[in-house]
């Protein structure tokens, strides 16, 4: 079992946990993730490797407390051990020498695109980032990732932090102000509300700029074989646990996974109130 050695709240309803894990932080690449279960009775809670360090043999996993199970890991202590962690798991982005990286997240995505911004960095690109949340308190790892960033763009909804608006909107001002970006020299990469991603690859697809996005639709067993994380790709079924989590956002039916996504609040709901 793997002990929690760290635990700090980042914002309101949002956890991080640092975890020896060796064995993971030893393989851990951006964009991977890990399965944990908190306890005996624990559900399967897939989380993306937000940071690892090889030598202190450690992962840190930030994530946002939305239902039962979430609720469970972020009550653990320091000191306490997980009952089961698996990883690294999923495709790892392939990090090259492009030209211009655009990384947008929104809410706890904020988390799951470090350590991309920190590969396409170290890979010698110019990487513009654009962070985007609710409010000022809500917005994570702004000095990390203004770091590891040439440009450094935080966007919150009511004007308390960086520009009032949406990620979208400051997309857009980018793409207008530089005409030369094109599928050639520019990726765009974003992580976050499935509304937000469609929106940025419907922006991007009018300028033919390629666009990846990571997807986290319900899993379960994260192998490939339940095939809960099904998702529709360039009109084919694609598992986000092994094909993924990574797919070009130009080729993913949102509409679908919107819908699949929603299938089981409710019983999200009974969970709190049983």
């Amino acid at each position: 079992m793997s002990k929690i050695i760290n635990k700090k709240k980042l914002a309101s309803g949002i956890c991080m946990l640092e975890v020896h894990a060796p064995q993971i932080a030893a393989k851990a690449s951006a964009g991977q993730f890990v399965v944990v279960v908190a306890d005996e009775k624990g559900e399967r809670i897939p989380l993306t490797i937000a940071d690892w360090d090889k030598d202190k043999g450690a992962i840190n996993l930030i994530f946002q407390v939305v239902g039962f199970s979430s609720e469970k890991l972020c009550r653990l202590s320091v000191g306490d051990e997980l009952s089961a962690i698996l990883g690294p798991l999923g495709t790892p982005t392939h990090l090259e020498k492009i030209g211009t990286v655009i990384a947008i997240a929104g809410g706890v995505g904020i988390a799951e695109i470090f350590p991309v911004v920190r590969g396409f960095k170290q890979a010698s690109n110019k990487v513009i980032t654009i962070i985007g949340s609710r409010s000022k308190d809500l917005l994570i790892l702004q000095d990390k990732l203004g770091e590891v960033s040439d440009e450094f763009l935080p966007v919150t909804d009511d004007g308390t932090s960086g520009k009032k608006g949406l990620v979208t909107d400051v997309l857009k001002v980018i793409l207008e102000k530089n005409k030369e970006l094109s599928q050639s020299n520019c990726l765009i990469y974003a992580v976050g509300p499935v509304k937000m991603m469609q929106a940025v690859a419907e922006i991007s697809r009018a300028k033919n700029i390629k666009t990846l996005v990571s997807l986290n639709p319900i899993m379960v067993d994260a192998t490939g074989m339940c095939g809960a994380c099904r998702v529709k790709v360039a009109g084919k079924t694609r598992f986000a646990c092994v094909d993924g989590p990574e797919f070009d956002a130009h080729e993913v039916d949102f509409e679908q996974l919107l819908v699949r996504l929603g299938q089981h609040q409710n019983l999200e709901h009974k969970s709190w109130t049983h």
